[in-house]
């Protein structure tokens, strides 16, 4: 059985995240979400709420038999602890490609992990979690370009931070 990780930040989890999960989820056995700390960004969502808007988007979904889990430390520590083989990362743009691209090299070269490249649904494309938060932050309609119920938490996140 090949074990399959689709690892991000999803801050917050986006119908682009989901999209690829479901097409990694019809060509892999066994399918794990790592939702991963991005030390680079400052997450507006705390990682336990990361993790529950990714495991009710697959219940939601029907994606019973995906499991969710929070990435502590490097990503190909969490794929040998696991036993997977493969990366599953999606693709919207060449500026995607471009910073995919060195992270997959180095995670072939510290574990032997390859990288699958699913290019994202035109329908999706423009879609990204910090697209997603910018539109919300100016009480934009985000409802649409995520799963049902991560929009009010998102707003209510934002909320919380303009009170702090």
């Amino acid at each position: 059985m090949t074990t399959a990780v689709c690892p991000g930040s999803f801050d917050p989890f986006t119908l682009g995240h989901l999209d690829v999960v479901r097409r990694a989820r019809s060509v892999v056995d066994d399918v794990v979400v790592a939702v991963a700390r991005n030390a680079s960004k400052s997450a507006l969502l705390d990682a336990e709420t990361r993790l529950e808007i990714v495991r009710d988007a697959l219940s939601e979904a029907g994606l019973d038999d995906v499991r969710a889990a929070l990435v502590p430390g490097l990503l190909v520590d969490f794929c040998t602890e696991i036993g997977a083989t493969v990366v599953v990362k999606g693709l919207r743009g060449g500026a995607d490609l471009d910073a995919e691209l060195p992270m997959s090299h180095m995670n072939r070269h510290l574990a032997g992990v390859e990288t699958v490249f699913v290019t994202a649904d035109p329908a999706l494309a423009h879609v990204s979690s910090s697209l997603v938060k910018d539109v919300a932050r100016f009480d934009g309609p985000i409802d649409d370009l995520v799963p049902a119920g991560v929009g009010s938490v998102v707003r209510a996140a934002l909320q919380s931070s303009k009170g702090a």
